[in-house]
């Protein structure tokens, strides 16, 4: 990890490294790092000029039109309640930043370096004398204790739980700033505090208003972009700030090349695509294998002047399926949730209406060796997690490899069919003249699929055409963003299709899906309403990990607990990234690992956007 060469005691770092006025505190061994790895070294060392899959000298300019769904309520990101707006992120910045080649490493931004002690139990990271607002005050150290009092206090429980293990937070100086951690040893909590933000003292003070209210009039901002213009619901419009001063520090050269980047809300999946067709705006990510397949068959396309291509996907996903709601009686037995599982018959969806797209999702944490997809049995160090639960857990999480349940893609589930009412037949359910009725109370089996968009219907109707085949009295419902944020937030739902991150290497932001006392906080991303003492202590290895191969371990033993409980019926998800963009762009040759680079390292081409129709350059 690039570092200052020498260790220095806690006085001297004061008076040499960090600015920091002697204050009398007990020496103590610190060493100073410019950038840092949760694990192992980052891919850039100490004097790189800029990130490889960056042009250093992309031109500036142009204006870019960008696509959302729904619509939006704030510009506040904080509080749980209502929706907030799409590219808010352009607008901040964080002590210290990623790279789009690494899943965990940090690099400078506002903070130029950060000491800690040997033990990492605090973190004191140094602020660049040249970190400004966009009006110019000097970035301080007050304003980060002002932003982490305002998080801590009112921040959502998703992000409250996600910095959890940050305890504590003292402004040393003018420009010097610590942070205490709850845990010793780990890279990932010295990581999450580099990750932490400024809120301007100055602005919400002279301007009058209370930042703990929700607000669509823009706040004072300090990253690339400013927002220039607030359309409610409709659209929002960034803008370029020309001084930024963080624009030639190596971690954002060749970066944030648009001058303008406004963001168009749909409330229609397909108006939204007729729309891209129509130049209304610029760049999409496809994501239905419909459209991709069959849609672009249109005039812009055959002309060339939308582009079209596939990026291979190699980022870590989290789970994607139908979170099934235990907070309802009729969910809490195992075997009615794995019979569920039963109905979904991926694989005539996948010909028949994904056009043969997607991959089966057989694990909580996709596309990664911290999932046991590619991992049949527990073994070795996961192996010795999991023992001391033997008696508190399914014999299948020892014996047998999970795999959701397979069909031949005929559409004929019979075998299936019967699986799943032999469980329910078990759970004390069976038809009594085509309907599923509870044996003990009389009361038919009842499945709402809660939705916030008409995207996921043709995959979603047949399941629900299976579970009718059960007997359930089965139901898809579409509402809007506001009231599938309400409902989501207070649990209101049977089964709700999720697709959720998670943020690699794994830590204690899992709690906030898993733990059992996040089950019954509002606005918590536990939805399924897990209880489980195993899967708590699970978490607790996972977060107390000495070394990645131990946190892997771990956390695959927490994923195949998960998996063996039939939380959620596990779908699909795509290993290519499908993008779409009208030809008045160009990129550096070389993309990231993780991701496709649009729009931070894309920019501007006027020699490409002439060749298009007036009206759509």
């Amino acid at each position: 990890m690039p570092r200052v060469p020498t260790a220095f005691c806690a006085l001297a770092l004061a008076s040499l490294i960090v600015g920091l006025p002697p204050d009398g505190r007990a020496e103590e061994h610190l060493t100073v790092y410019t950038s840092f790895a949760e694990f192992g070294e980052p891919v850039y060392g100490d004097g790189f000029e800029h990130f490889d899959y960056v042009n250093p000298v992309a031109p500036k300019g142009g204006r870019i039109r960008l696509s959302a769904f729904g619509t939006y309520e704030r510009l506040d990101t904080i509080r749980l309640g209502g929706r907030w707006v799409a590219g808010i992120g352009l607008t901040s910045d964080s002590l210290m930043t990623g790279s789009a080649d690494e899943l965990a490493s940090y690099y400078p931004a506002i903070a130029e370096s950060v000491a800690v002690p040997d033990d990492l139990s605090y973190a004191i990271f140094a602020i660049n004398p040249a970190a400004r607002f966009h009006d110019g005050h000097p970035i301080t150290a007050e304003d980060f204790v002002f932003a982490f009092e305002h998080m801590k206090d009112n921040g959502r429980p998703l992000l409250k739980q996600f910095f959890q293990d940050v305890t504590a937070i003292t402004a040393l100086s003018e420009r010097v700033i610590r942070y205490d951690l709850a845990t010793t040893g780990s890279w990932k909590t010295v990581g999450l505090a580099a990750s932490l933000w400024p809120a301007p003292v100055h602005f919400w003070e002279e301007s009058g208003r209370d930042i703990n209210e929700s607000y669509l009039e823009p706040a004072l901002g300090w990253g690339e972009y400013r927002i220039v213009d607030v359309d409610p619901g409709r659209s929002i419009t960034y803008e370029r700030v020309e001084d930024y001063w963080a624009a030639d520090l190596p971690a954002k050269r060749g970066q944030a090349n648009f001058d303008r980047i406004t963001y168009v809300y749909f409330r229609d999946e397909d108006v939204m695509f007729e729309a891209f067709l129509g130049g209304e705006y610029d760049f999409r990510s496809e994501n239905s294998s419909r459209r991709w397949a069959t849609g672009y068959d249109a005039a812009p396309v055959e002309s060339d002047y939308i582009l079209r291509t596939t990026i291979p996907d190699l980022m870590p996903r989290g789970f994607v399926g139908m979170v099934l709601n235990l907070r309802r009686e009729r969910f809490q037995d195992i075997r009615v949730r794995e019979a569920l599982g039963y109905l979904f018959d991926f694989e005539w969806t996948r010909e028949n209406v994904m056009y043969g797209s997607y991959q089966r999702a057989r694990s909580y944490f996709t596309n990664s060796d911290y999932g046991v997809a590619d991992f049949p049995l527990p073994e070795g160090p996961e192996l010795a997690f999991l023992e001391p639960f033997r008696d508190q857990l399914p014999e299948q999480v020892f014996t047998t490899p999970f795999v959701p349940p397979r069909t031949d893609g005929s559409g004929r589930i019979r075998s299936q069919l019967r699986s799943a009412l032999g469980l329910l037949r078990e759970a004390g359910w069976e038809i009594r003249d085509s309907v599923l009725i509870n044996v003990a109370t009389g009361e038919p089996m009842e499945i709402e699929i809660l939705m916030r968009s008409n995207a996921l219907e043709r995959v979603i109707q047949p399941f629900v055409n299976n579970l009718k085949r059960a007997g359930i009295d089965a139901s898809m419902r579409i509402v809007d963003t506001a009231q599938y944020e309400r409902r989501t937030d207070d649990f209101d739902y049977d089964v709700v299709y999720l697709a959720a991150n998670f943020f690699p290497p794994p830590g204690a932001e899992q709690r906030t899906y898993f733990a059992s006392d996040m089950a019954d906080e509002q606005g918590s991303a536990n939805w399924p309403g897990i209880v489980n003492p195993v899967v708590d202590a699970l978490l607790d290895e996972v977060v107390n990990a000495g070394d990645l191969e131990t946190l892997k371990a771990a956390n695959r033993a927490l994923d195949r607990v998960l998996l063996w409980n039939h939380y959620i019926i596990p779908t699909y998800y795509n290993d290519n990234f499908r993008i779409a963009y009208w030809a008045k762009f160009d990129r550096p040759e070389q993309l990231p690992r993780y991701g496709t680079g649009f729009p931070g390292t894309w920019w501007y081409a006027p020699h490409m956007a002439a060749a298009l129709p007036a009206g759509r350059r």
